[in-house]
């Protein structure tokens, strides 16, 4: 039941980028509509659950959903520099190794000689999954300037994620508490940060969609942590990716030659091998 419960986030997650894109608009409505979808899940979350929302878990989740929306925005603006079958794979991968440095130094996760030879293996791992999954894009000077952008883009979206997830930690705040507040600043960022681009169209009300299945994704993997512990679930967690990238490329109908297909491929399957040897570092 628990490995279930953490395939959830990597199905929901590993396809929202994917299934936003299908539906349509553009960063702003998509972001717009994602974030009002995870704030009516998290409101009938909320009654389910009841937590205690204290002045501090207020402050930090609202913080923390803004972190998240600054994420979701720069991560669905990069798609269409460099697609989807690249931005999934390289962002996870700066996910990874971001969330990684600041557990090193922040939380001093690896304490063992054991979880640092891991650890250094993962980043190797994951550093190279990034290399494979960018190269192979045309030689010519559009292209060129497209994927720097698209790297630039991917780089503000990652710190985002990242502030989003240490920001909650660091202070040691509760998931199921931090849910509703999380929404709330995801709503108002995205309001905020959308606004001069008039956001509320069509689209924007098609990507609820995409903010429930982000929500889902969500509560799968807060009730597998408990099934199955952080190391299985984190690991899970990565392997969505993988339906991103060949969503991408398949579904999408992103140009690939044969040699950029398996460079893409080959970069995924390493950022999910040291996303797997990652989890084994966590305590």
């Amino acid at each position: 039941m628990g490995i279930l419960l953490a395939l959830i986030p990597a199905v929901a997650w590993g396809s929202l980028v994917l299934v936003s894109v299908k539906l349509g608009g553009n960063a702003y409505s998509q972001t717009l509509g994602i974030t009002i979808g995870a704030f009516l899940f998290s409101l009938v979350m909320y009654f389910f659950s009841n937590p205690d929302l204290t002045p501090l878990v207020w402050s930090i989740g609202i913080v923390s959903g803004i972190f998240w929306t600054i994420g979701q925005l720069n991560q669905l603006a990069s798609v269409k520099h460099i697609g989807v079958s690249k931005t999934v794979p390289i962002s996870t991968g700066m996910q990874l190794m971001g969330t990684t440095l600041f557990g090193v130094l922040l939380f001093k996760e690896w304490d063992t000689k054991m979880t640092v030879i891991l650890g250094i293996i993962s980043i190797l791992l994951i550093i190279g999954g990034v290399v494979f999954t960018s190269t192979g894009q045309k030689d010519d000077k559009d292209a060129g300037k497209s994927l720097k952008k698209g790297l630039l883009i991917l780089l503000i979206s990652s710190i985002g994620y990242i502030g989003y997830v240490i920001i909650i930690r660091y202070f040691e705040i509760d998931g199921w508490a931090a849910i509703l507040p999380q929404a709330i600043g995801m709503v108002a960022a995205a309001a905020a940060l959308t606004a001069r681009h008039k956001p509320f169209d069509k689209f924007a009300f098609r990507n609820i969609l995409t903010g429930l299945m982000w929500a889902a994704g969500n509560l799968g993997l807060l009730l597998s942590l408990q099934k199955i512990g952080v190391a299985t679930s984190f690991s899970l967690s990565q392997t969505g990716i993988i339906i991103s990238t060949l969503g991408g490329i398949f579904l999408l109908g992103e140009k690939k030659t044969k040699k950029q297909i398996i460079f893409v491929i080959i970069g995924c399957v390493m950022i999910i091998a040291g996303g797997v040897l990652l989890g084994f570092t966590k305590r």
